[in-house]
């Protein structure tokens, strides 16, 4: 090889790798704006609010004081008094409550509990928080409060402690009654307050079946299924 290329080549890697090691001024970062915040998707509700449990920072709303029909969701506040009697020490999961024909002739969702059956409180809270029963919510009104009128003063108790003013109960099922009513804002302000103050029994909202009385059925939370398609709890 030629001596005097061979010496051009060792000088222009010599070159190139000082300019590699040289140190490039600093430029200054492009100003970037704050990342774009999709915008809510339209939905056909009249009044929704949707809170992060841990900031209680209110993300989206729609109408969150109109005052509306809970149905099931009535059921929040029905267990939400029965934790509060667990918690106190009134009542435990292992004793048994009698099953009235009231109880077992409440219409609608049901957990298929049968006259003067003795069903155990774990049981018929499972029974309406996974099955949505108003069977089971009944049973557990009578055998906290001695009658469902009784209990639904409870909870209007319960509720004004809460704060939920735009609430007002008539019964532990939801049935319809011209002065059953609550509000979004109200129903986040349990929600919350059951998250809070009763962790080892709201992971029972997660379960997606529960069996009794040799029937089998699926809780009634659709999210469920496309939050946790592949989770299966046993009861």
């Amino acid at each position: 090889m030629n001596r005097n290329f061979f010496t051009t080549l060792v000088l222009s890697a010599i070159v190139s790798l000082a300019q590699a090691q040289t140190p490039v001024p600093n430029k200054p970062a492009p100003k970037v704006g704050p990342r774009p915040v999709p915008a809510a998707p339209a939905l056909g509700a009249k009044s929704y609010l949707l809170m992060d449990f841990n900031s209680e920072r209110i993300l989206v709303e729609k109408n969150p004081d109109m005052r509306i029909e809970p149905a099931s969701i009535t059921k929040l506040m029905t267990s939400y008094v029965v934790f509060k009697e667990l918690a106190e020490g009134n009542i435990t999961l292992e004793e048994t409550a009698a099953v009235s024909e009231k109880a077992w002739r409440t219409g609608g969702s049901r957990m298929f509990i049968e006259p003067d059956m003795q069903v155990s409180i774990e049981d018929l809270l499972k029974g309406m928080v996974i099955q949505s029963g108003n069977d089971a919510s009944v049973a557990l009104a009578e055998h906290v409060a001695g009658s469902e009128e009784a209990f639904a003063s409870l909870m209007n108790h319960y509720a004004e402690i809460l704060g939920m003013t735009g609430t007002r109960y008539m019964n532990s099922t939801g049935l319809p009654d011209p002065e059953h009513y609550t509000t979004a804002i109200d129903i986040a302000l349990l929600s919350a307050a059951i998250i809070r103050e009763f962790p080892e029994y709201y992971v029972w909202y997660s379960d997606k079946e529960f069996t009794f009385n040799n029937i089998r059925q699926h809780n009634r939370n659709t999210l469920l299924w496309r939050l946790l398609p592949g989770r299966v709890r046993q009861a």
